[in-house]
């Protein structure tokens, strides 16, 4: 399926009839959902549990990666996610490029006004999914990224051409579990996980309503600020690791500082998944000549991937 263009727009008001403070009401009296709940949990994409549930067995964590969709340009962009799983990793993140990346350090926001330049929307975002599923019908792919572009494409349309390209699961950092109704249950009942941010400011009060309708894994921010900044305290994350797997099931991936494949060894022993993006948003970067890619951009990715990946091997040793 070929998509059309969607560009990125301000968020808009509601549609008339739409009560988005009542919608939050609803949610917040939501129980935790059941596969009986959610009739689309049932068909729920198993890629993400299947490969957690494998490297466990494996005696690793997974390595999880973020690379812009769209950066520095559609072909490239499509080649690098297509190397990924090659060269290490195990879930990918594909990045929603946005305007007004809120949570993003410098290097992500370049990379996504390097995609916006080069004419990359939602629509585009889905069909590099597409194309990867032709190639790859089993390395999870998440899309990440804020919820005004999603909100003007439209939850339900969205939903369904998520799903349709075959993709797993969704992390939208601006969506509060206040307001699960307007596109975590959506996205639940559609089959596609939910995983959601905790970060060092979520306190045992707050982390059982963060948990609530999270799927898929649970991603810890490993500091307070925005990608790209060093992690502090290794011992820290560890502990704060060990707090939330007192309170779900679902496996932790701890993401924002790691860069290295010390970094990645070291936060794997207590986590059961290591998220990277901005040290391989920072290799395309680095890669361009006047902005254009070159034969080197592919390759600079990769091999910090297969880097990382053996960082990851190590943990559990």
């Amino acid at each position: 399926m070929l998509y059309a263009a969607c560009p990125v727009q301000p968020r808009e008001t509601p549609p008339p009839g739409q009560d988005l403070c009542a919608n939050a009401l609803t949610a917040l009296a939501l129980p935790p959902y059941t596969a009986s709940d959610y009739p689309g949990e049932q068909l729920m994409s198993s890629r993400i549990a299947s490969r957690f549930a494998a490297l466990k067995a494996q005696g690793r964590p997974a390595l999880v990666t973020f690379v812009m969709g769209g950066d520095p340009d559609l072909a490239t962009s499509q080649a690098i996610f297509e190397a990924l799983p090659r060269a290490g990793a195990d879930i990918i993140e594909l990045g929603m490029p946005f305007s007004d990346p809120m949570a993003d350090g410098l290097a992500i926001q370049l990379g996504g006004q390097r995609a916006l330049a080069a004419g990359q929307t939602l629509r585009g975002v889905l069909a590099m999914v597409e194309d990867f599923r032709r190639k790859d019908e089993t390395t999870p792919v998440v899309l990440m990224g804020y919820y005004n572009p999603i909100y003007v494409f439209g939850v339900e349309p969205f939903l369904a051409a998520a799903v349709e390209a075959g993709v797993d699961g969704l992390i939208i950092v601006d969506l509060p579990p206040e307001e699960d109704a307007e596109l975590c249950i959506p996205a639940l009942e559609a089959g596609l996980n939910f995983i959601r941010l905790t970060t060092p400011t979520t306190d045992d009060k707050r982390l059982p309503a963060v948990l609530k309708n999270t799927s898929g894994f649970v991603y810890y921010v490993s500091m307070t600020g925005v990608t790209g900044a060093a992690i502090k305290s290794r011992g820290a994350v560890g502990e704060a690791v060990d707090r939330i797997k007192a309170h779900t099931d679902l496996p932790v991936a701890v993401g924002f500082g790691i860069k290295t494949a010390q970094d990645a060894e070291e936060i794997g022993r207590h986590a059961d998944g290591i998220v990277v993006g901005t040290v391989l948003v920072e290799a395309v970067g680095k890669s361009l000549v006047d902005g254009k890619a070159t034969d080197q951009t592919v390759a600079a990715v990769r091999d910090i991937v297969a880097e990382l990946a053996a960082g990851v091997n190590r943990a559990r040793l």
